[in-house]
């Protein structure tokens, strides 16, 4: 991913730990600047069949973290609720242009070092085309699993620094790092590629069991993309995610796994303040006001503004 990005501005009131910068794209249209018009048909086709294998049919309620404006909202038609959760309020305002607001689909901005879901409160998570950009995956990883029900399926993507293009380029001497070395390997600022050994360590770390893999994009090469039609490009592709799982060689790698353990939910609450916890979160015209802090939590025409509070606190 190559994508001109600009560094998150905080509170001066706020404490941030720079290992846990955030990507930030408020005010650009990732839609149009990566998705329409931008040659990537076979990507998105290619992504959707692998999501419809590991993605559980139907449930309660399932979080997209890093949705941006909804490309992959349609496969979640089994979901009775559907949060759609993203830093840039920009992308959730393009999400919630092309879904409605039938009150389906929830739109929540919010930072996924701070996710302001209810503990337990979600059957499935997802993050696809996020992780690369997550600098503390550990820290993540246990911030999803926390908001899991007991056994609940994450289905994640992330950018495999073992691609067999990588090795090759390495075997030639045509690069200097080794993507048989364990570490992520952050080739622009924000932008990671993981090793697939380490990110399941660190899933198992976090809790999960990894029930099944995928390989994905095997064909991402910009010649045989404009020789080939990208539908053509994406069945060939989806006879390849599971026979060549094992290998690990493509460029892109989609997990699912489940939470081995998981505390009880304690309420039917979805969602919680990111700032105590609380779930204690009641609905007004200015937004969620928290009664356990005080904070109140933005209602931006429809998008709940859970990034930061406000900053005036009631005591």
């Amino acid at each position: 991913m190559f994508h001109v990005k600009h560094a998150q501005t905080h509170p001066p009131e706020q404490v941030v730990d720079q290992s846990q910068a955030i990507c930030n794209y408020e005010g650009t249209s990732y839609r149009a600047r990566f998705w329409e018009g931008q040659g990537r048909d076979y990507e998105n086709l290619a992504e959707r069949i692998a999501l419809q294998k590991l993605l559980p049919p139907q449930g309660e309620r399932l979080v997209e973290i890093g949705a941006g404006f909804g490309r992959l909202a349609d496969l979640y038609a089994g979901y009775r609720r559907v949060v759609l959760l993203d830093y840039a309020k920009s992308g959730l305002k393009e999400a919630q242009e092309r879904l409605g607001r039938d009150g389906r689909f929830i739109y929540v901005a919010a930072n996924l070092y701070h996710l302001p879901l209810a503990p337990g409160s979600m059957d499935t998570a997802l993050t696809v085309r996020v992780l690369h950009h997550v600098a503390d995956i550990p820290a993540a990883l246990d911030q999803i699993a926390a908001a899991l029900r007991p056994d609940g399926s994450f289905i994640l993507e992330f950018a495999n620094k073992r691609n067999l293009k990588a090795i090759a380029r390495y075997l030639l001497r045509r690069q200097d790092w080794s993507p048989f070395a364990p570490e992520p390997y952050e080739f622009v600022s924000l932008n990671y590629d993981f090793n697939p050994e380490w990110m399941a360590e660190k899933l198992a770390l976090a809790g999960f069991r990894i029930d099944q893999g995928l390989a994905v994009s095997h064909f991402r090469h910009p010649a045989l993309k404009r020789v080939v039609p990208a539908s053509a490009l994406a069945r060939l592709d989806g006879l390849l995610q599971g026979p060549s799982a094992g290998l690990k060689l493509a460029p892109s790698l989609f997990v699912k796994a489940h939470l081995r353990e998981a505390a009880a939910p304690t309420s039917d609450a979805l969602l919680c303040c990111p700032a105590c916890g609380s779930v204690a979160l009641e609905s007004g015209a200015d937004g969620l006001r928290c009664g356990g802090c005080g904070r109140i939590w933005p209602n931006d025409d429809g998008i709940l503004d859970l990034r930061w509070p406000r900053p005036e606190r009631v005591e």
